[in-house]
């Protein structure tokens, strides 16, 4: 039987990997055996390529860029890594990823409104989870953040393999990052038995970490 499946979603800045890194360390510690993805791969495949060229403004900017054409991109990078993941949740107790396919939904749905958006966002389901045969989460941990604060984190953020910008061009985008962050509380409010929302900052500013992970953690344990 398959271990439980978690992806951990959030606006960018929002710590979906240090949160995605922390679940692992607890996972083990607590005796299970983990497998950690992150999206997009950014290996060799020619697909996440095309994804670095596009947060990098290769193919224009944030609204240049057909959200279908873009979608597709991450897509297919995740539909490289199938077997990987298939692999993964066949033989650990629990498989964690850092952005999953509810990041495709947020970032490719913020360019639309309205009818225009629900037919992407059910396209793109049906590309990644229909033709793909993408595996289904069991939960998804939505990091949420306001934008003004998530540009903040972004400015802190490390040297990145897929690009020499401090912010690629959803990053760079207030109005896209606030678009996406709608997108994902909806997506939340959709299926409350599959999503988990756990603010990251409060009136007094950023959570620690460690709190952060403890709502992962409790989450996590909901569904095992």
């Amino acid at each position: 039987m398959p271990g439980a499946f978690v992806a951990i979603e959030g606006i960018d800045g929002s710590g979906k990997g240090t949160q995605a890194g922390l679940l692992a360390e607890r996972a083990r510690d607590a005796g299970r055996t983990v497998a950690s993805l992150s999206f997009p791969l950014y290996d060799d495949n020619p697909f996440s390529a095309a994804v670095a060229d596009y947060l990098n403004g290769v193919f224009g900017g944030v609204d240049e860029v057909h959200p279908e054409l873009a979608g597709l991109l991450y897509a297919c990078d995740r539909y490289h890594a199938r077997p990987e993941l298939e692999r993964a949740l066949a033989e650990n107790d629990l498989t964690v990823c850092d952005r999953y396919v509810a990041s495709n939904l947020a970032h490719q749905g913020a360019k639309l409104t309205g009818a225009d958006r629900e037919r992407l966002l059910g396209w793109l389901e049906t590309v990644e989870f229909g033709e793909f045969g993408l595996p289904q989460p069991d939960l998804v941990v939505l990091l949420d953040l306001e934008p003004a604060l998530a540009r903040t984190l972004v400015s802190r953020k490390a040297a990145r393999s897929y690009t020499a910008m401090q912010e690629d061009i959803h990053e760079s985008a207030d109005e896209h990052l606030a678009a996406a962050r709608a997108v994902y509380l909806d997506l939340a409010a959709r299926d409350p038995q599959t999503w988990r929302v756990v603010g990251v900052a409060d009136a007094e500013g950023f959570r620690d970490p460690g709190a952060i992970a403890e709502d992962v953690w409790e989450a996590v344990c909901s569904i095992s």
